[in-house]
């Protein structure tokens, strides 16, 4: 354990510390290997990295010498807690909002209708 390091603990060494960083707030989209919308419903906030991520000589693995935008990432319920998060503790960030869901409404009988474009081939 290393006692050089010691963590920010009044709102000025974190105003600091946190006004380099660059955040994205954002609500993830859902992943392919689901249908429903678990998990997409929260905002999340991650850090933009400061440096470029670059291979390890030895190993050829992807480094970076940057932890606070590899290794953190916090989720929020609401848009409105990520920003009031982000301008609490002076971090500047990037909205972004989703783009509206295309709805298409289908019907499992639009496949044998008698005006169907393209005819059942079954």
């Amino acid at each position: 354990m290393c006692s050089n390091h010691t963590a920010p603990t009044t709102p000025a060494e974190l105003k600091g510390r946190s006004e380099n960083m660059l955040a994205r707030i954002f609500r993830p989209s859902k992943t392919a290997m689901q249908s429903g919308r678990a998990k997409a419903t929260d905002w999340v906030m991650e850090f933009e990295p400061k440096d470029a991520r670059r291979p390890d000589p030895l190993m050829g693995w992807t480094v970076t010498s940057d932890t606070e935008s590899s290794q953190v990432r916090l989720t929020f319920e609401t848009k409105e807690e990520a920003v009031r998060y982000a301008e609490q503790h002076g971090i500047a960030f990037q909205l972004v909002d989703p783009p509206p869901a295309k709805r298409i409404i289908k019907a499992y009988a639009d496949n044998f209708a008698f005006g169907r474009r393209i005819p059942w081939t079954h």
